[in-house]
């Protein structure tokens, strides 16, 4: 037997078998001779996180009355965990009060236009990065943290639109896509220009389409690009009108007001 720690997995040497693919590492024994070899041994506790302001390292106190065991903390104690609760939210830098805004910020905007958890700490990381370089002053919390998101949606080829992640936060498109280019030539991201067919399923889900009508926009989409007609034309745009020439190609009617909602454009575009 094969124990692929990496995968997860236990197989078969002879035929590839794959016996067990919930396969718990146990580990070996490691021997520690004190404390520091200990902590850099264990295998234990939650990962790190860039979601949250301290990576997750830091110890918060509970506002709950209660130690580890769960009983009551008595009263001529609580005025001096009231005194540590206070210099524990005290004792954050000013930047350390600032990412604990944005994180909670990135992650609630994250979470109202439905993001994947690696998203969320791309865009973390993304939004660390701009605070290091001192890009955070002077600007909003909200649109750097909007632009973030933008910008790890962009790299996954995730298809999201500045008014979509616009709808969710105080910040407006302008302001946001502003911040986007602010990051994009500080950072230098390196992203290729986005493709109409990689907004053509998230419209299709969005309208509820058929897949033979994404097939044939897709199509168009490739017929226009290969004769050069959507050069410098807004990716979004193309890929909402090659799906409504689809849709009625295909007997799907709807009416062009419903595709320009969807893709947040005017029936003129």
């Amino acid at each position: 037997m094969i124990r692929n720690y990496e995968r997860g997995e236990l197989i078969c040497q002879d035929c590839g078998l794959v016996i067990d693919d919930t396969f718990i590492d146990q580990g070996p024994e490691w021997r520690s001779f004190d404390n520091d070899q200990y902590m850099e041994r264990a295998r234990v506790g939650p990962p790190n996180t860039f979601m949250m302001y301290d990576k997750g390292l830091s110890t918060e106190i509970s506002l709950k009355n209660e130690d580890s065991y769960g009983k009551k903390i008595p009263l001529r104690n609580r005025s001096q965990l009231y005194r540590l609760r206070k210099w524990n939210s005290r004792i954050r830098s000013p930047d350390g009060r600032n990412l604990s805004i944005a994180l909670r910020e990135l992650d609630r905007i994250a979470e109202n236009i439905n993001i994947p958890r690696d998203v969320r700490e791309t865009a973390a990381m993304i939004y660390r990065r701009a605070m290091n370089l001192k890009m955070v002053r002077g600007r909003s919390i909200e649109a750097l943290a909007s632009a973030s998101i933008y910008a790890a949606c962009r790299m996954y080829s995730i298809p999201r639109t500045l008014e979509e992640i616009s709808h969710v936060t105080k910040a407006s498109r302008k302001n946001i896509a502003k911040a986007y280019r602010v990051e994009n030539r500080f950072l230098k991201f390196g992203l290729s220009p986005q493709s109409p067919t990689d907004y053509v399923e998230y419209f299709r889900d969005k309208l509820k389409l058929s897949i033979e009508t994404k097939e044939k926009a897709i199509e168009i989409i490739k017929n226009l690009s290969e004769n050069g007609k959507i050069s410098g034309k807004g990716p979004i745009g193309i890929a909402i009108a090659s799906l409504y020439i689809a849709a009625v190609l295909n007997h799907e009617r709807k009416a062009q007001r419903i595709f320009a909602e969807a893709a947040g454009i005017t029936e003129v575009t």
